[in-house]
């Protein structure tokens, strides 16, 4: 019988599996997603002060539409082969989905072992812990980007925060339209900057910064880049500078075979003629059902579906000042503040996979471009 395995249990792995169980709609046709944890983590909310609450179990998600869970860390991919050898098994494939997601860069400097992070589920729930019962604490949040502002503005409720980043000025990647709205938030809420500096090394007591200053902390909290994950190195193809594999409008990987497909943030797709995807699970969702429904229909010999990406827009959080709402490539604020702040929130809710529901599931694998209501 035909074999689908997908590696990766994150938003691309997840609806991928889901669009390729929508297409098989009873034929013969099985489908594998080998990942090593029972849930799929809700990265987007990573940020907040109850981390453990923004996962969602993969029995719920995968049982219901008859897709196996390997429950292993996917070690090595043969292309020629095409087997994947996954947690001392190797497991062959007649068509490969690639998503396992990307990984937080961590830097190397003295006490780099000492940094938090919020990177992954064990790392949020490390920095929540480590800071939970503390009263009055100090962090200092390395990288004034999209993750590291939403760090520091939600840490800034419950303490003081020192925010440091390179660039002059803060959210130097999402561009001037929503700065003037995030630099308003960050003084509303005391949101001490240090900009022009980067991070020199880290002590127990606190951070050195490049200009030799010794800032006192409770946490110091790395955000700044990620990257695809390594197994992308296994597989014979173009990288782009992140390490994501280059993919066709049908999400299939430009490699010899023909039989792998990549999505989410492994996969560097097109999202218009000027603009590759973001890494980020507006485009993960997408990037999953097409990848999953195509290696379905390769299979079952089925028209294959393009990647058509919704409007792209931006939604940030910015703790007790709101949000921000932007629109398109310019990020053109739509909504901020409390307003902005209530779509994030939807967002957030919309994310969120339906457990135990094989047909509203099915029925939204089938759905790869959800419009927003704003």
């Amino acid at each position: 019988m035909p074999h689908i395995v997908i590696i990766g249990g994150g938003f691309a792995g997840v609806w991928a599996a889901a669009a390729a169980a929508r297409v098989r709609d009873g034929a013969d046709l099985d489908i594998t997603l080998i990942a090593p944890d029972e849930n799929l983590v809700l990265r987007p909310r990573m940020y907040e002060a109850e981390p453990e609450r923004a996962t969602v179990p993969l029995p719920g998600l995968l049982g219901p539409i008859g897709v196996r869970h390997r429950r292993a860390w996917a070690e090595h991919i043969d292309v020629a082969a095409r087997r994947v050898h996954a947690g001392g098994d190797v497991i062959g494939y007649d068509r490969l989905v690639l998503a396992t997601g990307s990984r937080l860069v961590r830097p190397d400097l003295p006490g780099a072992g000492l940094l938090f992070d919020v990177d992954t589920l064990a790392g949020a729930r490390r920095l929540a812990d480590h800071l939970r019962g503390r009263e009055g604490f100090t962090a200092v949040v390395v990288g004034a980007g999209f993750t590291g502002l939403e760090v520091a503005t939600e840490l800034a409720g419950r303490g003081r925060v020192v925010l440091v980043d390179q660039a002059d000025v803060v959210g130097p990647d999402l561009g001037p339209a929503p700065r003037p709205y995030i630099e308003d938030a960050l003084d509303r809420l005391g949101v001490e900057l240090r900009l022009g500096a980067g991070l020199r090394a880290v002590e127990p007591g606190g951070a050195v910064l490049s200009g030799g200053e010794r800032v006192a902390a409770d946490a110091v909290v790395w955000t700044a880049g990620v990257r695809a994950d390594a197994l992308t190195e296994q597989i014979p193809a173009r990288r782009d500078r992140l390490g994501r594999l280059a993919v066709d409008r049908w999400m299939r990987v430009e490699e010899p075979s023909g039989a792998v497909f990549a999505a989410g943030d492994v996969a560097a797709a097109r999202f218009d003629d000027d603009h590759d995807v973001m890494q980020a699970c507006q485009h993960a969702t997408p990037m999953g059902k097409t990848a999953g429904h195509n290696a379905a229909a390769d299979l079952l010999g089925l028209p294959p579906l393009d990647f058509t990406p919704a409007p792209y827009v931006t939604c940030l959080d910015l703790g007790a000042a709101g949000g921000l709402y932007t629109k398109g490539w310019e990020r053109e604020v739509a909504l901020s503040g409390e307003q902005g702040k209530e779509v994030k929130q939807w967002i957030m809710r919309r994310i969120q996979p339906p457990v135990d529901d094989a047909e509203q599931l099915l029925t939204l694998a089938g759905m790869v471009r959800l419009p927003l209501p704003f």
